[in-house]
């Protein structure tokens, strides 16, 4: 990742221009055939647990087609092993996952590499593969205040490197896969040694090194926790701010919820089922006085007529007619309740005592992550922030303060920082 001095090349003399990265496009060693057997599996976890130092790991997954976030293919690399490209699907053997314990089991001794670790360590835990360690690249770039944190980018800035992407919006589901996808693939656990080793120095340098171990210890700690499903997930429906009546919003919310049905009955990304739009525009449709569409009506609304989604006219019809039968308190909120406090722009009215809270705590974050080189959000989680404005502990004491942030997941680098501020701030 670009610092900000090398985000735009120089422009001077020959000998003050930054020299352009070189182009790794395949890597060193090859790209290593599929682990997509039982024999092959049980050989690479042998190569794997003989390998020496510190594990690089990355998934790719199918989100944009596919329903489920599960991994399609897993790369792994460490010193003495080489590069593995491990199909976990054809390792399945009828399960719905593949159990990839004895693989974690052999590395166990291993430090895990990983770029942005929240979006792979989910379906990573899926197949059994949890990490006791690990040292996420992206997350070092935030803390040492990289204005970007791409893994191109930072292999870019710290080791004069940059990657071949291509391929990463690409249906990793598909079989067999091409083998410039697979070249891709290797590639992305090809320098995470030794960008780990490059940002490990950069931290200790910055006096950010225990900032790095404590959030990387947090990350590992909570690797295989369960997603956290938003409630009332039908509500982020694109377009339905323009949706006011309660029947309409009714609408939205049984179709939503039977594509989402079928999305996953079928594994496909549930807007390639059927499209918010086609949703949305039903919705606008209804009103209190006509709270259904007949089926010429329905077939009249782009989307609708779709492969896929004119199979189940039945359902769409059925779901229309289940919002047009609701009244009273069947039918949703026109706004639900947000858990947790409102957004601040609505303070002063509402909770002016919070509004003031807010106006002389939050500058102050926001100026002590900028004289830290930090994004305001590693400093301190932002909906923390907002509950301890909104409503404070009755004990506006530092230890009262502290152990409030303490339960609510803010590290002890953190509270450290932190706390003083928001204590003297509270008033």
């Amino acid at each position: 990742m670009n610092g900000p001095d090398d985000a735009t090349p120089s422009t001077g003399s020959g000998e003050d221009a930054a020299p352009e990265p070189v182009l790794v496009a395949a890597p060193a060693d090859g790209v290593p055939p599929v682990v997509d057997t039982p024999a092959a599996y049980r050989a690479a976890v042998d190569a794997l647990a003989a390998g020496t130092g510190p594990l690089a790991v990355d998934t790719e997954r199918a989100q944009s087609f596919r329903y489920s976030a599960k991994a399609y293919l897993i790369q792994l690399r460490r010193n003495g092993t080489g590069t593995v490209l491990l199909d976990p699907v054809a390792l399945e053997d009828g399960r719905e996952r593949a159990d990839l314990r004895d693989l974690r089991d052999a590395v166990a001794d291993a430090e895990w590499i990983i770029h942005a670790a929240t979006q792979d360590l989910g379906c990573l835990a899926e197949v059994g593969l949890v990490p006791d360690r690990l040292f996420d690249t992206e997350l070092a770039g935030r803390l040492l205040g990289l204005p970007r944190v791409s893994l191109s980018v930072l292999t870019e800035t710290g080791l004069g490197k940059t990657l071949a992407k291509e391929h990463s919006a690409a249906d990793w589901s598909q079989r067999p896969l091409p083998t410039d996808w697979l070249n891709y693939a290797a590639l992305d656990v090809e320098l995470l040694g030794d960008l780990r080793a490059w940002a490990a120095e950069q931290l200790r340098a910055a006096g950010k090194d225990e900032w790095a171990r404590q959030e990387f210890a947090w990350l590992a700690a909570h690797a295989s926790d369960a997603p956290v499903r938003r409630e009332d997930p039908w509500r982020r429906t694109s377009g339905i701010h323009d949706i006011r009546s309660r029947v309409a919003l009714a609408t939205v919310r049984e179709l939503w919820q039977t594509r989402d049905q079928i999305a996953a009955s079928l594994d496909r990304a549930p807007g390639r089922v059927l499209g918010d739009a086609a949703i949305v525009e039903v919705a606008r449709r209804i009103t209190p006085a006509k709270r259904t569409l007949d089926a010429r009506e329905l077939r009249s609304v782009r989307g609708f007529n779709w492969r896929i989604a004119g199979r189940y006219h039945a359902a769409w019809v059925g779901a229309i007619d289940r919002a047009a039968a609701l009244s009273g308190d069947d039918l949703p909120v026109s706004h639900r309740v947000p858990d947790g406090p409102p957004p601040p722009r609505t303070w002063a009215n509402r909770n002016p005592e919070a509004h003031a809270r807010w106006n002389r705590i939050r500058p102050q974050i926001v100026a002590l992550a900028e004289k830290l080189a930090l994004p305001t959000e590693n400093l301190l989680s932002p909906d923390t922030l907002r509950r301890i404005c909104w409503e404070p502990p009755a004990d506006h004491s530092r230890a009262a303060v502290d152990a409030y942030l303490a339960e609510r997941d803010a590290r002890p680098w953190q509270r450290e920082l932190v706390t003083e501020t928001i204590a003297r701030g509270l008033g």
